[in-house]
């Protein structure tokens, strides 16, 4: 079964059914390996905003930290010295990493769509852009992580957070892609094939983490 959609992340064609729950389909690029929510089942924005308004991740929350900790601490040793500039794209409700890496002396600057909608965040470069628990609601992938790619410096860094897909058996049991507002599913193949195309060096320097590199 071929779905004449292409790609939300690669614009490709060889778009195919993947398998489907009570909810909604799923598809997968053949090209990139993305696999992504049927367009017809993307979630609205209310919708979207009012689970994220659900979230209670703050800076008091030890468990919250600790999880961001296993991000911010490898991502700032990638970094180097500080202080940079730094932008933590999809900060949500409460910008606890930015927090975290401003505390490590970088100067950081925050944007989402529902709760830091200030455009002119994203109208100038940064050393880095941090991107945790975001790129799985993504609706259109490829033009947010090009708009993301194209707020770096030469040499600059991108560091993303995201459970990536497991194996195709595994996927119709994986808890992660129960949450309705997760619509695009990655893999180590799909972040290598975004890497060849926006010429960037990618290493994963752990489960779940992603780490970019502009090649200047």
């Amino acid at each position: 079964m071929t779905d004449a959609a292409p790609c939300p992340l690669c614009g490709g064609g060889d778009v195919r059914f993947f398998c489907a729950d009570a909810a909604r389909p799923y598809l997968r690029c053949r090209a990139c390996e993305l696999v992504f929510v049927d367009t017809a089942a993307l979630p609205a924005p209310g919708a979207e905003r009012a689970r994220y308004e659900t979230h209670h991740n703050d800076a008091a929350d030890p468990g919250y930290v600790a999880f961001l900790e296993r991000f911010a601490a490898p991502f700032c040793e990638a970094l180097g010295p500080a202080p940079l500039e730094g932008l933590d794209y999809g900060c949500g409700p409460a910008p606890v990493l930015a927090g975290l890496l401003a505390a490590r002396g970088h100067q950081m600057a925050v944007w989402d769509p529902f709760f830091a909608p200030d455009t002119a965040a994203l109208s100038r470069a940064y050393d880095f852009v941090t991107c945790t628990e975001a790129v799985e609601h993504f609706h259109r992938p490829g033009e947010e992580l090009a708009r993301i790619i194209g707020l770096l410096r030469p040499g600059g860094r991108l560091g993303i957070m995201t459970s990536l897909r497991p194996a195709d058996d595994a996927f119709p049991t994986w808890h992660y892609r129960r949450d309705f507002t997760h619509v695009s599913f990655f893999s180590q193949e799909t972040f290598g094939f975004l890497a060849r195309r926006h010429g960037l060096a990618v290493t994963f320097p752990d489960r779940d983490l992603v780490f970019f590199r502009v090649e200047s």
